[in-house]
């Protein structure tokens, strides 16, 4: 029997896609103004039990009582506060959800497992249970009539979950969370509004609204507010003690962030990764990248880690690469 995860990269197959080594998926390009992207690539973490919210109050840097007024991101860090993962978090039925890259998943669970002790927690891999699916369009609200008003609130609809994302200049953006034996069904009668598109254009989106990531390549390279987790709300100063805590608190309180990361543009043949290293007027290292995806012809766009009098002082280069800075939709590093 196939799995899953097999069944839906099948069925997408059979709709015209085409999958690289990390499971992203490509469709043919589009100019359509309502887009569906599929986002299996990243997977789920389900947190579960009587002790779920205290259990993982103590292990995430955002204030998990919140969740109840709508979805939140969250760092998991390492005792010295470097990052492990970044999670975009979620509660359906009384059940937390852990977004995050597929191939973290396997290590963050075991990890968090660890940690469970006699709580009544149950933590499991949760990215063949569900689907997620991601929206865009200029008319996102009129398309979907459930949109809720403000980003991170989230709604029921006969497709699943739909959450409110924040918005990537006109294009009005929600994620949607269907059980698998549902996704099929919702996908196909999706497709008579929104045209399919590959998943490197969503993370493109993701990118210009200065959302960042953490992978295999960036584990434990990273500090919260180096990837603006305070600017987006993702870390909670009054919340009390978790893994890390003394170090991203000691980061905060002791004023002026000197890295940041910043939203830019670079032209190359060669594609960059995240983890390279960015370098600075007089080549010395800078910062690193943090997010990648491509944009027109040989144009990538790119999060860039960045120590911010290296920014001032430029130019700041990839491979020769000059990076092409442009602004965050909610953050000016420039004022920190």
């Amino acid at each position: 029997m196939s799995s899953p995860a097999n069944s839906w990269q099948s069925f997408l197959s059979s709709q015209g896609a085409q999958f690289n080594a990390s499971g992203e998926a490509a469709f043919p390009a589009t100019t359509a103004s309502a887009q569906l992207f599929d986002l299996s690539s990243n997977g789920l973490i389900a947190i579960s039990g009587a002790d779920s919210q205290t259990f993982l109050q103590g292990q995430v840097t955002n204030d998990i009582k919140l969740l109840a007024q709508g979805a939140q991101f969250n760092g998991y860090c390492t005792p010295k506060g470097r990052l492990l993962a970044l999670f975009f978090s979620f509660t359906i039925a009384e059940v937390i959800y852990l977004q995050c890259p597929r191939a973290l998943i396997p290590d963050l669970v075991k990890r968090l497992r660890m940690y469970v002790l006699r709580s009544k927690v149950l933590v499991e891999d949760a990215s063949e249970r569900l689907v997620a699916l991601g929206l865009a369009s200029d008319t996102l609200a009129t398309t979907m009539e459930a949109l809720p008003a403000t980003p991170y609130q989230q709604a029921q609809t006969p497709h699943g979950t739909l959450i409110r994302l924040a918005d990537t200049g006109a294009q009005q953006r929600a994620l949607l969370v269907a059980a698998s034996e549902q996704a099929q069904a919702s996908w196909q009668a999706l497709s008579a509004t929104f045209t399919p598109n590959s998943t490197s254009q969503w993370e493109a989106l993701e990118i210009q609204a200065g959302i960042p990531q953490v992978y295999a390549a960036t584990k434990e390279q990273f500090v919260p507010q180096m990837v603006n987790l305070d600017a987006l709300n993702g870390i909670n100063f009054k919340k009390g003690c978790y893994t890390g805590q003394e170090i991203v608190a000691r980061t905060h309180y002791l004023g002026k962030v000197k890295r940041r990361t910043l939203l830019a543009q670079l032209t190359s043949e060669h594609a960059p990764q995240p983890g390279d290293v960015l370098l600075d007027a007089q080549q010395q290292e800078a910062g690193q990248l943090v997010r990648v995806a491509p944009a027109a012809g040989n144009t990538w766009w790119v999060l860039a880690e960045c120590r911010l009098e290296s920014k001032e002082a430029g130019p700041v280069s990839w491979q020769q690469a000059v990076l092409q800075w442009h602004p965050l939709p909610y953050i000016n590093p420039d004022k920190e």
